[in-house]
């Protein structure tokens, strides 16, 4: 068998299709969407992710504030910086890039964020609002995951997932959201303290990868007919390649296809998904500051 390839980016230009007509109806009530970013020194790898964030908040005609600080910036100067997001109307969602430089506290910017502006839903109020099942914002790598599992038809009610990587970031709400009444999953949540992980991973329907270590979910590790949900995005040194590297998730792609029943690939799977909720987060935010139901 050959698995059904799960097309993230197919599947985030339908949901930003379904965005753009939410922008539309809060222009026409005077509300435009807008996302603050902030970017603290020169990572490359965050620099192109706030450029294309940016560049979609643009194409659906939202607007974006772009803040650019050096390396050494003070705690300070960024928590300022922050207040005065919090304090903008025209601002309705607030994302600070991570990682932070080693100087700046990463706990203390993110509690610094308004909870009603905290678009990637890493606050603890956010995050203890998700756990009750209570309107928040949900994080967006989670968030998406959820998106391709239902818009790709594959079935959660009674399934049991495993979810390989335990970071605040994905799988720890991922596995909080699996158990959502909505989604009804049986969670297994495995780590770098898990005694044969192979054993937990056999038993699994839906196989969410995201512990950042290329071919950790190997090919004997997949149960038939499986849902593998790759989050990985690793840089394997490859001569082959112009840049010397080629990408490549936690799972083993090419013996995986062979034996699942749904794949996503890499690129191309869960990273459209993310900015893509990010982009539904922001709108949301607007809608709820500005008291206009969607």
């Amino acid at each position: 068998m050959s698995a059904v390839l799960i097309d993230g980016k197919r599947i985030a230009e339908e949901i930003r299709d379904e965005l753009v007509q939410k922008v539309i109806l809060l222009k026409q009530k005077g509300v435009i969407p807008g996302l603050a970013v902030i970017l603290v020194g020169d990572n490359p790898a965050s620099i192109s992710y706030v450029t294309a964030k940016e560049k979609a908040c643009a194409e659906i005609g939202m607007k974006s504030f772009e803040t650019r600080m050096a390396e050494n910036t003070s705690e300070e100067t960024l928590l300022e910086r922050i207040a005065e997001c919090n304090r903008d109307p025209n601002v309705h969602g607030i994302l600070v890039q991570l990682p932070l430089p080693r100087h700046i506290d990463e706990h203390r910017v993110i509690e610094a964020i308004d909870p009603n502006k905290d678009v990637d839903g890493f606050t603890p109020v956010n995050l203890g609002r998700m756990l009750l099942e209570q309107p928040c914002f949900i994080p967006c790598t989670p968030f998406g995951i959820i998106e391709l599992l239902k818009r790709s038809g594959v079935p959660t009610n009674g399934a049991r997932a495993v979810v390989v990587g335990r970071s605040n970031i994905v799988g720890k709400p991922l596995a909080n959201l699996f158990l959502r009444k909505s989604v009804n999953a049986t969670v297994t949540v495995c780590h770098t303290g898990t005694r044969d992980l192979g054993s937990h991973v056999r038993e699994a329907d839906i196989v969410v990868a995201c512990a950042g270590a290329p071919g950790l979910v190997s090919v004997d590790m997949i149960k038939p007919g499986a849902c593998i949900i790759d989050v990985g995005v690793n840089r394997v040194p490859d001569s082959t390649k112009k840049k010397g590297y080629r990408l490549c998730g936690d799972v083993d792609f090419e013996g995986a296809s062979q034996i699942a029943g749904w794949i996503t690939p890499v690129p191309g799977g869960v990273g459209p998904m993310t900015i893509t909720m990010l982009l539904s987060n922001t709108i949301d935010a607007a809608a709820r500051i500005s008291n206009i139901a969607l």
